[in-house]
């Protein structure tokens, strides 16, 4: 089974490179040909522009730490993308899937791939659920699944709704995590949820999947919102906002908006760094908090009742209810898959603008 892999050998130099197994297929493994392959905006195009931070410093996983003195990763990288559907074409007898499965995982753009389920995760898709929204079930919708779970953790909960139920919740940024995140918050019965966008268009979308839109370079919204999230004297805010575009302006606007003493969710990259965001004002002035919703990890106190497998159940459930809008409101783009090298060079350098959601097709 040759596959065609996409392969980024350095900033905007990317192609496609053929890549075949060696050796049987073993009996726990499958083989899959993928169909719908998403893209991460803002993570692929971070190894095209070359702005992603793990090709210049070296990670070191067991401290945490990023480290300037050792070299990175560097080029070329040979997995970009983690929003894959796949079908089953072939199944080891241990495997546990069946030629003609649907699958979602998170093996990046290429045409086919061979999985061990012992090494790497394998979301089954459900019959009936268009397949499309595959490309959320394996790593995206768990991302923003785990930013409302993280929300619950800060005030003792392991319930996923507790994070946002009868709370009034705001989300800064209409990207898709973004978005997805606004759709969990309402689907988990928050008492209002309020998305905040620069840009027409993707507020019109927030609008027509029933959210709230406000532009905050509108003089006075910040002012207007708190107002009307009036929780007590000196206590006006959202319960909950969770920042999901990464810029450091974003940060700074999901400080200003929460009540006093509460905690920005923050699903964002910032691959440009934070240097705006503004620590000696609503961040110390309101004793506020900061929680990196990191998807590698559920909170401390959820690890021994949460993981990616049941972030990515409660995903599928997402996408059962409000799958039809989804796809007719964040799936923008189409691209046949092979021509991925062009179109993210072409992303990457501002000949193309990319909408909310592309979706590479086989």
């Amino acid at each position: 089974m040759t596959a065609q892999v996409l392969v980024v050998d350095g900033p905007g130099d990317v192609r496609f490179v053929s890549d075949e197994p060696s050796g049987p297929l073993p009996d726990s493994g499958v083989d899959v040909r993928t169909r719908f392959s998403g893209l991460s905006a803002g993570t692929d195009l971070s190894w095209v522009k070359g702005t992603n931070p793990m090709l210049s410093s070296a990670w070191d996983a067991e401290l945490g730490l990023f480290d300037d003195t050792r070299p990175g990763a560097g080029y070329p990288v040979r997995k970009v993308g983690y929003m894959q559907v796949g079908e089953v074409v072939a199944a080891g007898r241990s495997s546990g899937r069946t030629v003609g499965d649907l699958v979602a995982m998170t093996y990046g753009h290429r045409t086919a791939h061979r999985a061990d389920p012992a090494s790497e995760r394998i979301v089954p898709l459900p019959h009936g659920l268009d397949p499309i929204l595959g490309i959320y079930a394996a790593h995206m919708g768990p991302i923003c699944a785990n930013g409302v779970l993280h929300a619950a953790a800060e005030d003792g909960a392991e319930d996923l709704d507790a994070g946002v139920r009868d709370r009034t919740v705001a989300v800064v940024g209409a990207g898709v995590v973004g978005l997805l995140t606004g759709l969990f918050a309402a689907e988990r019965g928050a008492a209002s949820v309020t998305v905040l966008d620069p840009t027409p268009g993707r507020r019109a979308v927030a609008e027509k999947l029933g959210l709230v839109a406000r532009d905050p370079d509108d003089p006075g919204t910040v002012a207007d919102l708190k107002r009307g999230w009036r929780h007590g004297p000196g206590d006006h805010g959202a319960d909950v906002v969770f920042q999901c575009r990464g810029r450091a302006a974003a940060l700074a606007l999901a400080l200003r908006l929460l009540r006093p003493q509460s905690t920005v969710i923050d699903l964002a990259f910032y691959a440009d760094g934070a240097d705006a965001v503004r620590l000696g004002e609503e961040f110390h002035h309101n004793g506020l908090g900061v929680r990196c919703a990191q998807i590698g990890r559920v909170p401390r106190a959820l690890r021994g009742t949460w993981n990616r497998d049941r972030l990515s159940a409660v995903t599928l459930d997402l996408l059962a209810a409000r799958g039809p809008d989804i796809v007719e409101h964040l799936v923008t783009d189409r691209v046949p898959l092979l021509e991925a090298p062009e179109h993210l060079v072409a992303l990457a350098d501002g000949r193309r603008h990319a909408g909310l959601q592309t979706v590479y097709t086989a």
